[in-house]
């Protein structure tokens, strides 16, 4: 496999996807072909990612995907790249429940046997850095910590006082950032606004962290880290259904767009692969489903900042309920629960799950398994998979749709979502690289319905 390294931080918010994305750029910028991948099953991340490298931002969730695919999905990402950077999730040794290590940072960086550059916060320390360095990268013998990214430093003295600490720890330091609050991502609710949103400043943005990075960051031993990683072998994850599945022709609508970008690259290489055509979208401002699709895929992404815009657009919102009418099928997730509800925050939506929508001030967030109660042609009734919610966002009881999933998490167990004819609507986001029957089953049931002559 291809030069690879890890980029995590100490805790969150000491500025992982800062130098994750400047390296991107930097990088890509001085003639590498950079395949970026985000650990965790975060979609605002890899959109800077894509815009740096050019190539599409990946996730590597081992909680969602099983610790199994994280090297598989990692070389068929990597594909065509000479480096591979992965931005870690949280702190480096934080895990998906919280005590193990499972879908860590840490625990994608031993499955890659990849080494690790960690990023400090050294704002407010001085001497202090070398016990975290120390700590760090002592905690767990079987991870390599290869260098560390000194964040936020303040002064030239600043400087000289970290870099004598860490010597004697003998990591060594790759890079110095100094503070600079213009290099700041815009935020919301639930992190970094998406860059498809704002494109033109996201772009300029990266342009100066590339610049950033290229005079603050070693360049040259960044890469001779990634090289140090020992060849990789193993099978390549392929979208590519079983020999014996058949393929359909089939046209997918795929809602995109500022509104709707929450989507895993995976997904839709596994539609692709299974014989569909995917036609994308956007409700924000075609008035028309696209011609002769026979499913309907609304991801999820940011319909509430968008509410009035999508409510305005009564057209569409009339032809996706007169196409779920249809017994068609649909897949949505989170946002798009939303959008087909009756109503958001008072905004008339798609009113095909019969339900009020609100936002508020209670986030619910993490990993669920999952295990479908309701059959439906993409998810039938038994199924079980795995997958994540993270939303602000409530939608009211209502009479009339099947409950989608029963969810469990932490010892708790409780019914979600929405199944009504064609209808599969949800919290739950999904990565199928697991379950790709998922893409065929749907594929199958978009497929035009053909008559002998």
């Amino acid at each position: 496999m291809t030069g690879r390294l890890v980029i995590a931080g100490t805790h969150s918010g000491a500025g992982k996807t800062t130098v994750a994305s400047g390296l991107m750029a930097a990088l890509s910028r001085a003639g590498h072909t950079v395949a970026p991948f985000k650990v965790g099953p975060d979609f605002i991340d890899p959109s800077y990612h894509r815009l740096a490298c050019g190539r599409p931002g990946r996730n590597l969730d081992a909680y969602m995907s099983g610790p199994k695919l994280i090297a598989p999905l990692a070389r068929h990402g990597s594909q065509g790249a000479d480096l591979a950077i992965v931005e870690g999730v949280m702190g480096l040794f934080d895990g998906a429940s919280g005590s193990g290590e499972l879908a860590s940072t840490a625990h994608v960086a031993k499955l890659l046997d990849a080494p690790v550059v960690l990023v400090v916060d050294a704002s407010a320390m001085a001497r202090s850095v070398a016990a975290i360095v120390h700590g760090f990268a002592t905690f767990d013998p079987e991870l390599r910590l290869g260098g560390v990214v000194l964040n936020r430093v303040a002064s030239d003295w600043h400087e000289e006082l970290l870099r004598a600490a860490i010597a004697s720890t003998e990591i060594p330091v790759l890079g110095v950032l100094r503070r600079n609050p213009e290099l700041a991502v815009p935020e919301r609710h639930l992190g970094l606004v998406p860059a498809v949103e704002r494109e033109a400043h996201a772009r300029r943005t990266l342009d100066a962290l590339a610049e950033t990075v290229r005079a603050g960051i070693d360049l040259d031993a960044v890469v001779a880290l990634a090289r140090s990683a020992p060849p990789l072998s193993g099978e390549t994850w392929s979208p590519e259904p079983a020999l014996d599945a058949p393929l359909h022709d089939a046209r997918i609508a795929v809602a995109a767009g500022p509104a709707f970008s929450f989507h895993y690259q995976e997904n839709h290489e596994l539609l692709a692969a299974a014989g569909a055509e995917l036609v994308p979208f956007d409700p924000l401002a075609d008035e028309e489903l696209p011609a002769r699709c026979g499913a309907l895929l609304l991801a999820g992404g940011f319909p509430e900042v968008f509410g009035t815009e999508l409510s305005e657009n009564w057209a569409l919102r009339a032809e996706v309920a007169a196409f779920a009418r249809g017994g068609r099928p649909i897949l949505a997730e989170c946002g798009g629960l939303l959008y087909l509800s009756t109503e958001l925050d008072g905004r008339p939506m798609c009113d095909v799950v019969a339900g009020r929508a609100r936002m508020g001030e209670r986030l619910s967030l993490g990993y669920r398994e999952a295990t479908a109660l309701t059959d439906h042609p993409a998810w039938p009734a038994g199924t079980v998979a795995r997958g994540h919610e993270f939303h602000y966002s409530s939608l009211e009881p209502s009479a009339g749709e099947a409950p989608a999933w029963t969810l469990r998490a932490r010892g708790a167990e409780r019914v979600e979502g929405h199944v009504l004819g064609g209808v599969h609507a949800s919290y739950l986001h999904t990565h199928w690289a697991a379950t790709p029957e998922v893409a065929t089953r749907l594929v199958r049931a978009a497929a035009p319905v053909r008559t002998s002559a």
